[in-house]
């Protein structure tokens, strides 16, 4: 028979745990376990007593030099005291392992864990202290940049409807409206406003909170250069399609700015532009999702891009942009 090449594997994760042991001269107990697929591959290690996080990136998703800028990243966080997942070195001082996959070579980096649970829905007090924790890190990396993607209008909104054409036409209203966000963006103005080392993804799913207002943010896998605002638009996107009652938003999105301009004050350019900063990051992902088709075919679909489109469009109408 023909053995055919792979385009994506899963790693054992019994091999895994037997390579981390070794690796990081973790003791015996340790049991590494699958915790989920998807853009990269996250196993669980635990003894019962400590807990560690293991990313396989996927083959040909980031390079060596790029995850060696989000491990800088990370360390200069954690050597600053913030509240952060941060790389762990192996018993050589190394921080990237490679293994040699059916595909390829693939690159692993172990993590602390993240204590806590993930909350979907927050109460003002977390969102308050969700602004204070991105407003230490904007405020560590204001004017600085690491060797990695810088987030503009090109990254933001031309190459994710390039990716998009690939799967849907042009004709579909939905693309139609894509691609009019992106025209008007042609005269927006993000000059004269903070600029540094964004995370890219900060909502619920890569932070783990305890006690309300103890929280470690995860998940550096998109940091990258731009108007800070791009976090906080985000930020507040999120927290909008996640609370339905929208005079409860209100409270929630003025906690979490007032715990934000508590340590960072933002300009009124700044807040006026949070809509627009939401929408730019959210097409960014919608272009993700069709770049890794591989990770996102079981729901990237025409429905789906109705559903999404469906979201940017109720976030527009209640800024009334």
């Amino acid at each position: 028979m023909i053995v055919f090449p792979v385009t994506a594997s899963t790693i054992s994760a019994k091999a895994l745990g037997v390579f981390a042991k070794e690796k990081y001269n973790l003791n015996k107990d340790y049991e590494c376990k699958l915790f989920r697929t998807g853009m990269n591959h996250t196993y669980f290690l635990s003894d019962n007593k400590t807990n560690y996080v293991l990313r396989v990136y996927s083959h040909n998703w980031r390079s060596k030099s790029e995850i060696f800028e989000e491990i800088k990243l990370l360390t200069l966080l954690k050597e600053n005291n913030l509240s952060v997942s941060f790389p762990i070195q192996d018993k050589n001082g190394q921080f990237i392992q490679e293994i040699n996959a059916p595909e390829g070579i693939r690159y692993v980096v172990l993590f602390s864990f993240a204590q806590g649970n993930k909350v979907r829905f927050m109460d003002q007090e977390t969102c308050f202290s969700i602004g204070t924790l991105m407003a230490k890190i904007h405020n560590l990396t204001l004017n600085k940049t690491i060797d990695r993607i810088s987030y503009d209008k090109k990254s933001l909104l031309e190459l994710p409807y390039k990716h998009l054409k690939q799967y849907f036409s042009e004709t579909l209203p939905e693309m139609e409206f894509i691609k009019k966000i992106g025209d008007s963006f042609q005269k927006t103005d993000f000059s004269n406003i903070q600029n540094g080392v964004i995370h890219m993804d900060i909502w619920y799913d890569n932070m783990s909170v305890a006690n309300k207002k103890e929280m470690t943010i995860f998940d550096f896998d998109f940091c990258g250069n731009g108007p800070q605002v791009l976090d906080i638009g985000y930020f507040c996107k999120q927290l909008f399609h996640i609370e339905t009652d929208k005079k409860e938003y209100q409270l929630k999105v003025q906690a979490f700015l007032n715990g934000y301009q508590s340590i960072k004050p933002l300009s009124k350019k700044e807040l006026r532009l949070i809509p627009k900063a939401g929408i730019a990051v959210f097409i960014f992902y919608l272009g993700i999702q069709s770049q890794r088709f591989d990770w996102s075919n079981i729901f990237l679909s025409e429905n789906y891009l109705k559903m999404y489109v469906g979201r940017l469009k109720s976030w527009i109408d209640y800024h009334n942009i």
